[in-house]
């Protein structure tokens, strides 16, 4: 439950209190993580909007500064949370468009706290709401007419095909890490039985891992999206002529008149989700019917680790880690690498031969290594 804060002329009561100075450390962070942003944004435009943002939070953190010295109360100043460090942390290594979406959540919240308040609450969270839809359109990627014509043409090359490509990625994974994995155990030149538990046992625990990481990952990743959809959808409902103006702000930018855009605007509107769909996916860039499945996602992941992992493993089934069964491994490995790659140069629209070659190239290399390393440690233990 929210509280109240406190009107002109009224004592504030101790939770009064303590809801200013939340408000204060909220807008405090809200200074900090748009600070940070700006600081590791390269383009100027971008930049400055961040500069002005935090300018606007600054506005905000003094009024609750206003607010608590007339309750009586010093105000506590501290530095942002640690949660904010951290976001800026992210921002400096994922890059800024990475947290975006985050922001937006924070705004979102922030805009439902104040209009919750009383008169000085309420004065402030129309810029919330409007830092938060600065946020969805900062998030949204811009790209040009005739790149998107590329994009939608090239199909295997996108979003269309993401379960294939992250398949065939699964896919070189496993291959690469249980290659280098049995090339390890062979060099030491254990038994047979050892590299096949080997192999195995790499097979299992990475295809788990990479399942449950895909799961992980994917249900975060849908979670957040549904998230923003339904702040849309809740915006739609409250706010039905801003959300119309919106609609008409964007179809003038794709060139239409002023007329034509309200028409359209007017026609959309009618029906509540056909307004919904349209603005998540011109705003957020977002399509509802693909948010994509966790299950799917993990499933996928799982036997594709799996089929490359046991590659490597084949020849060890039937007979021991003696030199021609290694380098029947070696070989079938070698092949699968570089069909692997030549399968990802429909992702890349690179030479075929050439991800091939590199793909071969890179998991040859990982193999010597561990090959070698093996060789070392089964001389010095005398396995």
């Amino acid at each position: 439950m929210t509280a109240e804060t406190p009107e002109e002329g009224q004592a504030a009561t101790p939770e009064e209190i303590k809801r200013l100075q939340a408000n204060l450390d909220d807008e405090i962070d809200g200074i900090a993580i748009y600070e940070m942003l700006s600081e590791v944004e390269p383009d100027p435009e971008r930049k400055a909007i961040f500069d002005e943002l935090a300018v606007v939070e600054v506005k905000h953190a003094e009024l609750w500064r206003e607010k608590l010295r007339e309750a009586g109360v010093e105000p506590r100043e501290h530095g942002p949370s640690l949660k904010m460090r951290l976001l800026g942390r992210a921002a400096k290594v994922f890059g800024v468009k990475s947290v975006l979406p985050i922001v937006r959540s924070f705004e979102a919240e922030a805009y439902g706290v104040y209009m919750a308040q009383g008169a000085a609450g309420q004065s402030i969270a129309p810029d919330e709401r409007e830092h938060r839809k600065t946020m969805a359109r900062m998030s949204k990627p811009s790209t040009a007419p005739v790149e998107a014509i590329a994009a939608r043409e090239t199909w295997h090359r996108g979003g269309g095909g993401g379960t294939l490509r992250a398949t065939v990625f699964g896919v070189s994974d496993g291959l690469v890490s249980n290659s280098a994995l049995v090339m390890g155990f062979a060099g030491a030149s254990t038994g047979g039985e050892f590299v096949l538990l080997a192999g195995v046992a790499g097979l299992l625990a990475g295809a788990f891992s990479m399942g449950s990481g895909e799961y992980v990952s994917m249900r975060a990743q849908k979670e957040l999206f549904e998230r923003q959809i339904e702040l849309e959808r809740e915006e739609l409902r409250t706010m039905p002529e801003e959300e119309r103006a919106e609609l008409t702000l964007i179809y003038r930018a794709k060139g239409l008149t002023r007329e034509e855009a309200e028409t359209a605007a007017d026609r959309i509107m009618e029906d509540p989700e056909i307004a919904l769909e349209t603005l998540v996916r011109e705003e957020l860039g977002l399509d509802p019917s693909e948010l994509g499945s966790p299950w799917s996602a993990s499933i996928w992941s799982f036997v594709a680790f799996a089929f490359g992992a046991v590659v490597p493993v084949i020849p060890f089934v039937f007979s021991d880690a003696s030199w021609p069964f290694v380098v029947a491994s070696g070989a079938l490995s070698a092949v699968a690498l570089f069909s692997v790659g030549a399968a990802l140069s429909l992702f890349t629209g690179r030479s075929a031969l050439r991800s091939g070659l590199r793909q071969l190239g890179i998991g040859i290399a990982a193999a010597a290594a561990t090959f070698g390393i093996g060789s070392v440690i089964g001389v010095t233990t005398d396995v």
